[in-house]
């Protein structure tokens, strides 16, 4: 490599110190700095909390885990959809030491029992349903055989009143009943001693995130690694506690309960939730009604916002920022965010859940075509890297290879999985992130393909691998191979190439229906082609570029394809 040669390694130098404390410790801080500002608006019930609020009724449910017995590491599953109660469990396991693992309300069955399995779910918090899914009947469904799964409360039942514990402690919520205790807890001499035994380096959070062997790993996060990633967040989106942030991406991801819940209570800011999953118009009415300062997003839901007949009828002018993430960002679909929702300053994060997950991000000062045409430049206290995959050399500037991610941010490792943990974070502690991107001389990154085969829908991260193995279960089938085909609406689709066996017979659709109420709908194929064979190398390798280049122009994708995104 030539002398004077700019590599393509970046360092996020920082004036601003990492926080060094648990997530109960920074809330119980600034509960005591802004008590009597907003800290919870719960939109669809009118329930509203101050930090006071918060902070009390935090501790009365974490009294309620310690008095039914949690223990520090415990496993504490929720599966619900956005709703106060889940952002309460997530503060509350934190300040017992418990590992709140997030479980997708999309989730069926099968999926349900794998990870109530895998993590050792000790104790399930859980809606009793959530649109089509009946939460009660699948929990039925898969618990006899999970011996480690003792108990399952559910929202909203007196069970889950039970659990908060000490009624003069836990302050009512304005505007509404808040959740009180029915029950008693432990007292808050025993809450002090449990969080006096905890460390911010300790494991506090799984998310499960589809893995290349057909099944999902659970990244484990400690304190350390999201609290101060959704500080940092915070900071680049200029957050005090004058701001309200409208938060429709779910809860279980880590958009939600990081870029969401935490930037907001690392800085005093509001969380306001504006449904319990996502719809546009009731996005915008809480927009509106709450005076919003802030509006986040995958792009499949800034599009479908815009899209509204009545868009025009909003009044968005209390928006100035906001983050469009979780999948790539459409050029385009970013200008009119900015001119037409009044986001001047909206960000684009980039980042995977392993990594807490954001590690690169847009400053509300760079100029506009950077902001929204790159996904920014690195985090603070954190290092990114653009590597050749095959030598794992740093490459020049402008030259594309793998980012490669390292810090406070990289997770502690895939739950209970060594051996796929290293295959992720090597022995220097570089997150392999799998994905193509082109640092420019600036120190902006542009993210132009992936190494690994993963598929973002919709900001939900599919891997082709989970599917096959899915799809290899149907009698019929003989060979299947999954791609991501581009889609305008979603970023990508899924496209199923199948093989049958030799004189069976399959449709499209009954391969379709095969899927339905068995995987999460979000991994159902949307296309299926019924094939003979598969593209391969002569080392008898599938080539699946040549899979997506054949789809794109069978399907008549080509328009999708040349979409500029970020």
């Amino acid at each position: 490599m030539p002398s004077g040669t700019q590599l393509s390694y970046s360092h996020g130098a920082s004036a601003t110190a990492l926080l060094g404390e648990t997530i109960g410790e920074n809330l119980r801080r600034m509960a005591a700095t802004f008590p009597d500002s907003e800290a919870v608006v719960d939109v669809p019930t009118g329930r509203r909390w101050t930090y006071r609020q918060f902070d009390a009724d935090t501790d009365a449910l974490a009294r309620g885990l310690l008095a039914a017995g949690i223990e520090p590491r415990d496993r504490v599953g929720i599966w619900a959809p956005n709703c106060a109660e889940w952002v309460l469990l997530q503060y509350a396991t934190a300040r017992i030491g418990a590992i709140l693992v997030n479980i997708n309300p999309a989730y069926r069955s099968h999926e349900l029992a794998y990870v109530l399995r895998h993590a050792g779910v000790r104790l399930l918090v859980s809606a009793e349903s959530f649109r089509t899914s009946d939460y009660r009947a699948m929990i039925g469904e898969v618990r006899h055989g999970l011996d480690q799964l003792e108990r399952v409360i559910y929202l909203g039942t007196p069970e889950w009143d039970g659990l908060l514990s000490d009624r003069n402690a836990a302050t009512a919520a304005s505007g509404g009943e808040a959740a009180t205790a029915v029950g008693g807890g432990a007292g808050p001499d025993a809450l002090r001693q449990r969080e006096a035994t905890l460390a911010f380096d300790d494991p506090i959070n799984i998310q499960y995130t589809s893995g290349t062997t057909g099944f999902p790993k659970g990244a484990t996060l400690s304190h350390h690694n999201i609290l101060n990633n959704g500080f940092f967040i915070g900071d680049m989106c200029r957050y005090t506690e004058l701001d309200r942030v409208c938060i429709p991406v779910p809860f279980y991801h880590c958009f939600g309960m990081v870029l969401g819940n935490l930037a907001c209570t690392t800085h005093g800011a509001c969380i306001v939730i504006p449904a319990p999953g996502f719809e546009p118009a009731a996005t915008l009415r809480a927009a509106q009604d709450e005076r919003c300062t802030s509006l986040y997003g995958v792009p499949t839901m800034f599009i479908a916002e815009l899209a509204l007949p009545d868009f025009a009828d909003y009044d968005l002018t209390t928006l100035r920022t906001g983050i469009m993430a979780g999948s790539p960002c459409p050029v385009e679909v970013m200008k009119r965010v900015v001119s037409e929702m009044h986001m001047a300053e909206v960000t684009i994060a980039y980042g995977m859940t392993e990594t807490s997950p954001v590690s690169t991000q847009t400053r509300p000062d760079d100029d506009t075509e950077r902001r929204v045409s790159t996904v920014g430049r690195v985090h603070p206290h954190v290092e990114v890297k653009i590597v050749n995959p095959d030598s794992g050399l740093v490459l020049p500037r402008s030259e594309p290879g793998e980012m490669c991610t390292r810090g406070y941010s990289v997770m502690l490792g895939y739950w209970d999985e060594p051996e796929k943990t290293a295959e992720a974070i090597d022995a220097a502690r570089w997150m392999h992130t799998g994905d193509l991107a082109v640092m420019d001389a600036a120190g902006y990154l542009n993210i132009v393909g992936r190494i690994k085969d993963m598929v973002i829908r919709g900001g939900e991260n599919v891997y082709p691998r989970e599917i096959e193995e899915f799809l290899y279960t149907h009698p019929a089938i003989e060979d299947v191979q999954v791609i991501g085909v581009p889609d305008e609406k979603y970023g990508e689709e899924l496209c199923a190439w199948v093989k049958l066996r030799p004189g069976a017979e399959l449709t499209a659709e009954q391969v379709r229906d095969y899927c339905s109420g068995k995987i999460a709908h979000y991994k159902i194929p949307r296309y299926v082609r019924l094939t003979t064979g598969f593209p391969m190398t002569v080392t008898g390798k599938v080539q699946k570029f040549k899979m997506r280049e054949t789809s794109v122009t069978e399907l008549g994708l080509e328009a999708a394809s040349q979409t500029r995104t970020a």
